[in-house]
């Protein structure tokens, strides 16, 4: 043929400084482009052979990548089908490309949404070089090889050229801001992250080995490319090693994977991958670089927001579809229709696997469920469907380590903790050691309690109260046993009000100073053999807390100090003597000051109950002001007696820090003092 020069066909001539421009952030994408060319012709040629179409050889058919960093040049080289000069004319030099303006302005900050949306993958070598050549020839009888060549403006040359074997070959001359593509480690790399499984062997250098202290070229092609991973291939050929050897190619040096789920479909959408459980315990963390998304073996992606759903992140894997192009924003992948069913598929396959695995092997799913409860609890409060699905193999722990489904674990403590209203109270904690005491106390009553120390178990408990009817889950030291499964009506607390007041006063006294903590003296007719004082706390406050410290925008609750109550136990003979003690003590002193108090203040109620339309005259107001300071006077005097005796008596304080010990809230000097004074008791 003849030489022949013409104008790239497009209806603007900046498509070159766009490709550089809004591109260049993108730029490495430019290798998979070409490599995926290569791949495709190959394939093509293959399938010609295959129909008889083709009769030629079809040994020698890798793709190619040929670093030159003399002569300035990044070589991919196939042995496909070729091009015709009339080919060329057609793929290369008629670009389908209209509205420039509203091309820039839509698409001008996602460089493959123009490379997907245009067609233009050839032209992403623009982007690293300052001029491209394509040598060709095609496999079709009496072709004639042809050389095109452009220098990153809408003119090009098209001419005869000589090459011997059939296929293409696209020769870059890197310009002088992206040398980093004329190194092979840098090549290499690329190759890994976007080729790595392509169907058609990438060859790219020679395979390395360690001769006198350094690595040297040896003689051998180094491919880069595994052609046929294990999720192409049928289930049934593949054995456990399989699986893990693939798992171990993804992610070197991680223990092995729990289980995995193979995904294969080929209706309403054609879906292939491999997606596996990791061990996940602690540090929990939205990974989203887990699972790597493929269109026919091309890396795509592995920011996959909108293939999978949020909680699958924690699994790790690939997933491979034609049916997402190969150039995708992450925009597209939230919107498509297509990629929402595929969604809704692998949510619908990953419960169904969990629900083969519980049922064909129960005991191996529950060694394993500590692992991967947080992967469900996830699944279960932020995708409904899945929640449906996975009420079924939920599971619940208690402290004797032992399993439950959800209707199990119903049936094992309707009968004994069901309260007076008919609500099955579920009992948990989240520390066994430390919620011991409180453990044995409601195991000692022949109650069941859970184990809910998870990360995600402070938001999961609130799910499981809107699921489950007439269901009531509260932590075990919340309350004391008997609040929280009430049989029958409470026994009442046999304190006059001068012993209630004297008994605030000496307990309350005695509660040393805790950080961010705020402690309010209550009592309570428990049993005698029951603990004289016991700490707990308010359920509501402390869950909002924890998802405070979870949740962005409860600040307000993370912010406040712990509510904790200090139960005195009115029924322990230690309470009984120090009540009858003090009373004893402090009666000539207290009964006094509390009569003035309540003399006192029936005078400022009578006063106001006479001020007419509710105002008291400056009069009135001047005696209230002065009753109230007697009123505040008498108190403090009171308060002042009873603390000087409490201060008297160490087991008040020794009580009180035995409770702070059993939830951990002891610390520093205090705890020296209850050390010394417990050795001081023991005399």
């Amino acid at each position: 043929m003849s030489k022949q020069t013409g104008t790239i066909g497009v209806t603007t001539e900046n498509i070159f400084p766009v490709i550089k421009k809004f591109l260049y952030s993108d730029n490495e994408i430019f290798l998979r482009e070409l490599v995926s060319n290569a791949v495709d012709a190959t394939q093509k040629l293959r399938t010609l052979g295959s129909f008889g179409d083709f009769k030629g050889d079809l040994n020698d058919m890798n793709v190619k990548v040929t670093v030159d960093k003399e002569a300035g040049t990044l070589t991919v080289s196939d042995h496909g089908i070729g091009m015709t000069a009339d080919e060329i004319e057609k793929y290369i030099n008629q670009i389908a490309f209209s509205g420039a303006e509203e091309f820039l302005e839509k698409f001008k900050d996602n460089a493959n949404a123009i490379i997907g949306h245009f067609g233009l993958g050839f032209y992403s070598a623009f982007m690293v070089a300052k001029k491209v050549e394509i040598v060709s020839l095609s496999y079709k009888d009496g072709a004639e090889a042809v050389k095109w060549e452009c220098d990153g403006s809408p003119v090009f040359t098209m001419d005869a050229a000589e090459k011997k074997d059939r296929g293409t070959d696209i020769i870059l001359h890197i310009d002088e801001e992206n040398k980093e593509f004329l190194e092979q480690s840098r090549i290499d790399s690329l190759l890994k992250k976007y080729c790595r499984f392509l169907p058609v062997p990438v060859v790219s250098g020679k395979e390395k080995e360690w001769k006198d202290g350094k690595y040297v070229d040896t003689d051998r092609d180094n491919i880069i490319n595994i052609t046929e991973p294990a999720w192409t291939k049928k289930p049934s050929d593949l054995t456990r090693e399989d699986y893990l050897n693939f798992y171990h190619e993804l992610y070197p040096g991680q223990d092995d994977p729990l289980f995995w789920i193979h995904l294969n479909v080929d209706y309403p959408f054609k879906l292939t991958g491999i997606l596996y459980f990791p061990k996940i315990k602690n540090n929990f963390e939205i990974n989203k670089n887990r699972i790597q998304l493929y269109s026919n073996q091309v890396f795509v992606t592995d920011s996959v927001e909108g293939v999978v759903p949020e909680f699958m992140m924690l699994l790790q894997g690939v997933i491979d579809s034609p049916d997402i192009p190969l150039n995708v924003s992450r925009s597209y992948l939230q919107s498509d229709a297509a990629v929402k069913k595929i969604s809704g598929y692998i949510t619908k396959k990953v419960a169904s696997r969990l629900d083969e695995i519980f049922r064909a092997d129960r005991a191996d799913y529950e060694q394993k469920w500590d692992d991967i409860k947080i992967f469900i609890e996830y699944g279960m409060l932020t995708d409904e469907k899945f929640c449906e699905s996975a009420m079924k193999f939920m599971l619940l722990k208690d402290t004797q380590n032992k399993y439950y489904t959800l209707d199990e674990y119903r049936t094992l403590v309707e009968a004994e903790q069901t309260d007076k209203d008919g609500n099955v109270v579920y009992l948990y904690a989240t520390d066994v050691t430390a919620q011991y005491a409180y453990i044995q106390n409601a195991e000692s009553r022949g109650y069941d309690v859970l184990v809910m120390d998870g990360q995600l178990d402070s938001h999961f408990i609130g799910l499981l109260e809107q699921k489950l009817e007439k269901t009531r889950i509260v932590r075990v030291d919340s309350d004391i046993i008997d609040n929280l499964i009430q049989k029958e009506s409470k026994k009442s607390v046999d304190l006059n009000e001068i012993e209630r007041s004297i008994l605030t006063t000496a307990f309350s006294s005695q509660i040393p100073v805790v950080d961010k903590a705020n402690f309010l003296v209550v009592f309570e007719a428990m049993k005698e053999s029951d603990a004289p004082v016991m700490v707990t706390q308010n359920e509501y406050m402390r869950r909002m807390k924890e998802m405070a410290a979870m949740q962005p925008g409860m600040n307000f609750y993370g912010e406040m100090p712990d509510s904790y109550n200090l139960v005195v136990n009115t029924e322990n003979p230690l309470v009984k003597s120090i009540s009858r003690d003090a009373e004893d003590t402090l009666k000539e002193t207290v009964e006094p000051l509390a009569k003035t108090v309540a003399d006192k203040n029936k005078e400022i109620s009578d006063l106001r109950a006479s001020a007419k339309d509710g105002k008291l005259s400056d009069e009135d107001q001047a005696k209230v002001n002065a009753l109230e300071a007697e009123v505040d006077k008498a108190r403090k005097e009171e308060e002042s007696a009873v603390k000087e005796y409490a201060d008297g008596k160490e087991q008040i304080r020794q009580m009180i820090d035995l409770a702070l010990l059993a939830n951990g809230l002891l610390a520093g000097a205090d705890l020296g003092k209850f050390i010394s004074r417990s050795f001081s008791l023991l005399k």
